[in-house]
């Protein structure tokens, strides 16, 4: 069915005048494509509009719109402001930017389940809708629900954020006949798919190419080959560096071993703390496992930020996915 904007979400729109989009730590095509079509947009009614993101913007396809935006927000923006929030319903996902965005009446936009103290909080509206394979997938939504329809550039940032999110469209199944229809919309508005699929996979470095083989490497199987886990090590990413990460890739490749049903990715971010990134095919709903651990995200795509190291946070996982597994395919 087509997605509804909810009317107040619209009323909130139109009646202000001065807009802080925000997003989320780390952010990736889908986040900062939903924010620079929004504040385009926006700013075509009249408004007055901050973009801003904590960053870093580690990933390659993303790096070149760093320069757009805030990486804080000033006292003067916060005068007479109200915030949007996109792909992001956890308001300390927003890292330094918390502090800056508490006590401003804020719409969330997203389409992740689980983690909405954002979302749920009464003086908050939202508009979420985990079936929406994107962010910027809801932005179209709400773009055409004002009335208007996107420029080139605005289509452009919506195609980069939807190809984001569904691996361009790898992760689209039978039911997702909507995403090519809105996708038409966008290359009929200017969106070029040659050019955005050059931008999320050109552009690598010798380094990133060598790092991937490190990784796969080091790779290894568990529960008769469901669960295929990597790590990354301090030490591998201060030798190759944050540029050099192509999860996305990682995860491609070793979902296409045969009979491996979940990849799971665990890096030490910091001495003291890992990330851990789940992928899945199927009806294996990893977002259930990684709102376990504190985490969210999609049926098929989810993680989890855990404190302590490699060793100390696989067993717990571990321990999590062999009851899954023994549920499942007992």
């Amino acid at each position: 069915m087509p997605i509804s904007v909810p009317q107040k979400v619209l009323d909130f729109i139109r009646n202000h005048k001065k807009f802080i989009i925000a997003g989320h730590k780390d952010p990736d095509g889908d986040c900062i494509g939903s924010q620079l079509a929004l504040a385009s947009v926006l700013k075509r009614l009249g408004k007055e509009v901050v973009v801003c993101s904590p960053g870093p913007f580690k990933r390659s396809e993303v790096s070149a719109y760093q320069d757009r935006f805030a990486n804080t927000v000033r006292d003067e923006d916060r005068l007479g402001a109200v915030v949007v929030i996109m792909d992001c319903s956890v308001m300390s996902r927003t890292g330094d930017l918390e502090e800056r965005l508490k006590g401003l009446p804020t719409v969330v936009v997203d389409h992740h389940e689980g983690g909405d103290d954002l979302a749920v909080s009464h003086e908050n509206l939202s508009f979420i809708d985990p079936s929406a394979p994107s962010v910027t997938f809801l932005t179209l939504a709400l773009i055409e629900a004002l009335g208007l329809v996107p420029t080139e550039e605005e289509a452009k940032l919506l195609f980069f954020g939807l190809c984001t999110d569904t691996g361009f469209f790898r992760h689209v199944d039978s039911t997702g006949h909507e995403t090519f229809d809105y996708a038409s919309r966008l290359i009929k508005a200017g969106a070029d798919p040659k050019e955005t699929f050059r931008l999320l996979n050109g552009g690598k470095s010798l380094a990133s190419r060598q790092f991937l083989g490190v990784l796969l490497a080091g790779s290894r199987q568990y529960f008769d080959g469901k669960l295929i886990l990597v790590t990354e090590e301090y030490h591998e990413t201060r030798r190759f560096g944050h540029e050099s990460r192509d999860s996305d890739n990682l995860y491609r490749l070793l979902q296409a071993v045969d009979g491996v049903k979940v990849v799971m990715l665990i890096r030490q971010e910091t001495p003291v703390t890992c990330s851990v990134g789940l992928r899945s095919e199927g009806k294996i709903d990893v977002a259930a496992i990684a709102a376990a651990f504190g985490g969210g995200g999609h049926k098929n795509a989810a993680g989890v930020s855990m404190e302590g190291t490699i060793e100390t946070v696989r067993p717990p996982l571990l321990d999590a996915f062999e009851n899954f597994f023994a549920r499942e395919f007992p």
